[in-house]
């Protein structure tokens, strides 16, 4: 007797129509269309989640930069004159520390410029 697929195909299919809910037309009831657009739909998705770790990282750094402008100096050389002190702070926290707090800001800013000179 020969084994039928009809329940491992329905749940396999039923998995990716419920994933193209909310697309237009045909690319939520029609099998090869569902198909394409939810894997294609999962590769944005993989690449969104990769491009927003740059987005953040750019993010922290215009805050530290704005920052810095602030307190007379480019982000370039603070982030210099911080390598140098032997500062480890990542940029995530500098622009916390930039948008929050001034005041620490501020001496790590002369931290950094006392050592680059």
């Amino acid at each position: 007797m020969r084994i039928k697929s009809g329940v491992t195909t329905r749940a396999h299919k039923k998995k990716y129509f419920k994933l193209a809910k909310g697309n237009y037309s045909a690319k939520r009831s029609r099998w090869r269309m569902v198909k394409q657009q939810v894997e294609a739909s999962l590769n944005e998705a993989y690449k969104g989640r990769k491009e927003k770790k740059d987005d953040f990282r750019s993010l922290w750094i215009e805050r530290i930069n704005a920052a810095c402008r602030i307190n007379d100096t480019t982000y370039g050389r603070f982030m210099n004159g911080l390598k140098k002190a032997g500062i480890t702070l990542n940029r995530k926290m500098l622009s916390e520390l930039a948008a929050r707090d001034g005041a620490s800001f501020k001496k790590l800013v002369t931290l950094a410029s006392g050592s680059a000179a």
